[in-house]
């Protein structure tokens, strides 16, 4: 049996999970993290990526887009700005909102870059949990 440690990811809209996990992944700005149960104390912001939920015998996969993280030794609490299930995300949407992006990084017009190249990340990380 495993190492479990309590795993709760609220948005402003909903509590997206509630349960135990052996281990979480994630993306924050400083990089990939993979936390277990005992991790010592550590707050870091999200960054959009995949979030993985390792549940006894099953991985979930979520789209994680941004928020922050509380690791304590016993328990997690991602505070989510916007989290998704696979079957939540509309791959339509994503696809129109990766190309809109792509248009602008390429345009020789006045563009938000910073913004541009964020829309690009949400999209390709919806985009990669559709197909």
């Amino acid at each position: 049996m495993a190492d479990l440690f309590k795993l709760q990811i609220i948005t402003p809209e909903r509590k997206f999970y509630q349960g135990e996990a052996s281990m979480v992944e994630l993306t924050t700005t400083e990089g990939n993290i993979g936390v277990y149960k005992h991790h010592i104390p550590l707050t870091a912001i999200v960054a959009p990526g995949i979030l993985k939920i390792h549940e006894e015998g099953e991985v979930k996969e979520a789209a994680l887009m941004s928020g922050f993280i509380e690791i304590l030794p016993e328990s997690i609490v991602i505070m989510a700005e916007v989290v998704e299930w696979p079957d939540e995300i509309d791959s339509n949407r994503a696809e129109e909102a990766k190309i809109r992006a792509e248009r602008r990084l390429k345009g020789q017009s006045e563009v938000d870059v910073v913004r541009a190249e964020a829309a690009l990340k949400r999209a390709m990380v919806r985009l990669s949990l559709t197909k």
